[in-house]
């Protein structure tokens, strides 16, 4: 009978031993301060690790999570000290109160309409802008394929008068093809005419107006003009 040799562990295996042991293990899966102690050990990376090979479901499963970022916020840290104070008014007659009388719909001059897109739905925007050439007297705007002006996503627009109104809203709102459509009027107020003057056809999305100069104010936008530029070819389903 050979006499048994016993050749004790390292000090590293012995951690590995003790840590994935079943009664360790079940310590420390119940106890984050167990895992603070990982961690400090310098084998927290490698548990991580060896616990992120167990499938997801299962209760051995931890994800392997990146270390926490180490530095100041760029903000400083008194940002909880700073008071709630009431944004200004996007109220075309400003401040919080009622206006004395409603304004004349002949404010009115014309109105746009922005289609908007992205990489996944843009073949339905095109399929629209065409059907757009082919049937409306509109002026017709460019491709934006990135965010312009106050419009955060790629998008078209194309303008019309007044007197298309009760025809393209319908069309569009039957021939949006699921896309997120901005409606608004021009008058002597743009930054308004974007913010709360606004028809959605599906869904709105944000619109960053916010920084324009509001009706009267020096630097604020003229009132927008529609010079028609597609002559239709296809006669307007009826």
């Amino acid at each position: 009978m050979h006499e048994e040799t016993i050749v004790p562990n390292s000090t590293e295996d012995q951690a590995w031993a003790d840590l994935l042991s079943p009664t360790r293990r079940g310590l420390i899966t119940g106890s984050t301060l167990a895992a603070a102690g990982i961690a400090a050990t310098g084998l927290g990376a490698g548990m991580a690790e060896a616990q992120s090979q167990a499938p997801l479901g299962d209760p051995n499963f931890r994800p392997v999570l990146p270390p926490r970022d180490v530095g100041k916020s760029p903000w400083g840290e008194k940002t909880a000290l700073e008071p709630a104070t009431r944004p200004l008014s996007i109220r075309p007659e400003g401040g919080y109160g009622l206006p004395e009388h409603p304004r004349p719909y002949t404010a009115v001059k014309s109105y746009h309409a922005h289609i908007y897109f992205d990489e996944d739905n843009y073949p339905k925007a095109a399929r629209l802008r065409q059907w757009v050439i082919e049937r409306f007297p509109v002026e017709l705007g460019n491709w934006n394929l990135t965010p312009r002006g106050p419009h955060v996503t790629p998008s078209f627009y194309f303008g019309f008068t007044n007197d298309l109104l009760p025809v393209v809203v319908p069309w569009l709102q039957l021939n949006s093809l699921g896309l997120t459509i901005l409606l608004h009027p021009n008058t002597d107020d743009p930054r308004a005419d974007h913010l709360y003057y606004t028809l959605w056809v599906n869904r709105s999305q944000p619109v960053n107006a916010f920084n324009w100069k509001k009706a009267g104010e020096p630097g604020a936008e003229p009132v927008e003009r529609i010079y028609p530029n597609i002559r239709p070819t296809h006669p307007l389903e009826v």
